[in-house]
């Protein structure tokens, strides 16, 4: 049969991106393909199950050479069950029996993971935490996600809803959050969190470029921001400090529950590098209990888009490994 494959498949509310990852984690070919969420669950998944074909293909990988499929998916779901319980931005998801319908188009074991918890074990397995026993992976976007990676496995708890680290609160008087609770790290130090720190700012009268980006756009986007801070813009530098100070605390909290080797930080705003990255580890250093504070490293992700297809492969592989063993 010669060499073994698997497929990675990360769900997400805009684009459904697929690839073929040899066992080693490297990506052989990969490509990305509008979700089209509003025909509903049975449309997107017999869209992924064409996107599974379509990679094996334009990587010249016979169909028998594949292994195994992994799907990463946002929301709550049950990897036993192989189901999506409910999923944001998909209409209709509910109850959805994903591994069941895969498993019937594609004539593979599927497997079933969170999207965030994929991206965790990506980054462990060939990333910027490769080597590394323990890991925590923060997702930093519309909201923030997170994984735990210990001893080399994703730490999923009892109903796989372990990893929600976004909502630690850090003020249990604070803004209410999407989840329903108050004061949680996602409510201070997400993409839309920032931006309405800044939006603040610039309505209170602070002087800064974004007020005529906000007049010219009609918005701002926390790229904006942290674009517009590297450019020395002391508000927007303020402003990007201030999220990572938030973030920092967080951190700080996460450092003293799991003592990782690595914090990694993964999504558009961690695309502000040091300016966020510093005051973080400052909150680190400042907060955590010795001496997992003194040798915990928060780094940047290395894997940009590929981490979710190569996490959701690799997750596949790990799986059916022990179902094997």
């Amino acid at each position: 049969m010669g060499k073994e494959y698997a497929i990675g498949i990360d769900l997400g509310g805009t684009f459904i991106k697929g690839g073929v990852i040899d066992l080693k984690g490297k990506v052989l070919v990969s490509t990305s393909i509008e979700t089209r969420a509003d025909g509903g669950p049975s449309h997107v998944l017999g869209r992924m199950a064409e996107l599974s074909r379509e990679v094996t293909r334009a990587g010249r990988i016979a169909w028998d050479q594949v292994k195994c499929v992994g799907v990463g998916t946002p929301g709550p779901l049950s990897r036993a069950k192989g189901i999506v319980y409910t999923a944001p931005n998909l209409p209709g998801w509910e109850n959805v029996p994903v591994v069941r319908t895969l498993k019937r188009k594609l004539q593979k074991p599927v497997f079933l993971e969170n999207d965030a918890n994929a991206a965790g074990y990506a980054e462990n397995w060939v990333g910027a935490g490769r080597g590394a026993s323990s890991m925590i992976l923060l997702t930093l976007g519309t909201g923030i996600g997170g994984g735990v990676v210990l001893d080399g496995d994703v730490w999923h708890g009892r109903d796989d809803a372990a990893g929600e680290l976004g909502h630690m609160s850090i003020n249990f008087d604070g803004p209410r959050c999407n989840c329903g609770s108050y004061g949680c790290i996602e409510a201070y130090a997400s993409a839309p969190a920032t931006v309405r720190r800044a939006l603040d700012g610039i309505e209170q009268g602070k002087r800064t470029s974004l007020k005529k980006l906000l007049e010219k756009n009609g918005e701002i986007t926390a790229k904006d921001i942290y674009v517009a801070a590297v450019g020395g813009d002391k508000f927007a530098l303020q402003t990007i400090q201030a999220t990572g100070k938030l973030l920092g605390i967080a951190v700080s909290n996460f450092v003293n529950i799991f003592n990782p080797e690595l914090v990694v930080l993964f999504g558009g705003l961690a695309g502000a590098g040091d300016t966020l990255f510093d005051p973080v580890r400052d909150e680190v250093r400042k907060r955590a209990l010795k001496p997992a504070a003194d040798t915990v490293k928060v780094v940047p992700a290395k894997l940009g888009g590929n981490a979710g297809i190569i996490g959701a492969a690799g997750c596949a592989l790990r799986a059916l490994e022990i179902s094997a063993s």
